[in-house]
């Protein structure tokens, strides 16, 4: 029987695996927001997006210190935990394209080409492997119409 347990017991912490990747922790109280823009505005294109970080402090992508991660703008895609891929990002990193826009220099601000019509953006912060921290550092998802 105490076999049976030990053997139980190791199969449950092998199911759990090693700790997911990018278990980099955040500050409590770490935020990032939208500087210049806000929900419902109305802008147009190319769309300057300025970010705000506080409670952490902005290091390129591949820099290893704590309490630091660099930027991601999330567009038209939804909200940073609701998206079907967003388990494997947390896992493994953010992608990079259309939808997911990385700022792994260090950058605090974009311009960005948007077509004309409602657009939405989030902001995600990323550690030095653009995975989002633990817990993740997201902005609100804002939309924004562009004329």
């Amino acid at each position: 029987m105490r076999t049976l347990l030990l053997s139980v017991a190791m199969t449950i912490g092998l199911a759990a695996g090693p700790a997911l990747a990018g278990d980099t922790p955040a500050p409590e109280g770490a935020a990032v927001y939208f500087v210049n823009i806000e929900d419902g505005a109305t802008v147009t294109s190319p769309v300057t997006v300025i970010f705000g970080l506080s409670g952490m402090g902005v290091a390129p992508a591949g820099t290893e210190k704590e309490n630091t991660g660099h930027h991601h703008v999330l567009v038209d895609r939804p909200p940073f935990g609701e998206g079907p891929e967003d388990e494997e990002m947390s896992e493994s990193g953010l992608f990079s394209d259309d939808n997911h826009r990385h700022f792994g220099g260090g950058q605090t601000e974009v311009s960005l080409e948007l077509e004309p019509g409602e657009h939405t953006l989030q902001l995600v912060l990323g550690d030095q492997n653009h995975v989002p921290h633990d817990p993740p550092v997201t902005s609100d998802q804002i939309t924004i119409t562009v004329e």
